[in-house]
């Protein structure tokens, strides 16, 4: 089973924050591969389906940000199932430029806390991820604390510019998903 884990974080107030780009991906691929309704496992909202011949959950963690990886202990039990080659993580991240996104099949969590968490319960950070830019291409958002900025909602451009990708992320989830 491949798991691809969205970050974000739980409730309404963060559904259109840059936080939450990970849930945005996970919606849209949920929507594009046609699987069922989201329901809650654990310490997650999952919803799973097959692309081909191979079975995937798509997970959201409904802990906060920083907690996000407690959501994967369930699968780390599972026996022959392994980060490295299982999981994909969905992620935002402002080093990047908005309208930009990176996927590396292992590395650091960049200091990034979600990934710092998945990183703690997979205890390496050998699992793929894949990184969503949020950084704005002006850079006046720097003049506050980088918590509000990620916790802050998503602008109407920076919005389109991160919807604009979904088809090329689609394609790298899908041919992720179909590598061994």
């Amino acid at each position: 089973m491949k798991v691809l884990a969205g970050l974000g974080n739980p409730g309404r107030r963060y559904e259109r924050t840059r936080h939450n780009v990970g849930w945005w991906v996970v919606d849209h691929l949920a929507g594009v591969w046609r699987f069922g309704a989201w329901r809650e496992d654990g310490h997650a909202l999952a919803t799973s389906g097959r692309l081909g011949t191979t079975h995937v959950r798509l997970l959201k963690p409904l802990t906060f940000m920083n907690e996000s990886g407690s959501a994967l202990v369930p699968f780390l039990r599972r026996p022959g199932w392994s980060a490295a080659k299982d999981l994909l993580v969905l992620v935002d991240d402002v080093a990047l430029p908005v309208g930009t996104w990176r996927f590396r099949p292992s590395g650091s969590s960049g200091g990034h806390n979600g990934l710092k968490s998945v990183e703690a319960q997979v205890g390496s950070g050998d699992y793929a991820r894949l990184r969503v830019g949020i950084r704005p291409l002006n850079e006046e958002w720097m003049r506050g604390p980088l918590e509000d900025f990620v916790l802050g909602a998503a602008g109407i451009e920076e919005r389109k510019a991160i919807l604009a990708l979904m088809p090329e992320i689609t394609e790298a989830a899908e041919k992720w998903v179909r590598t061994e």
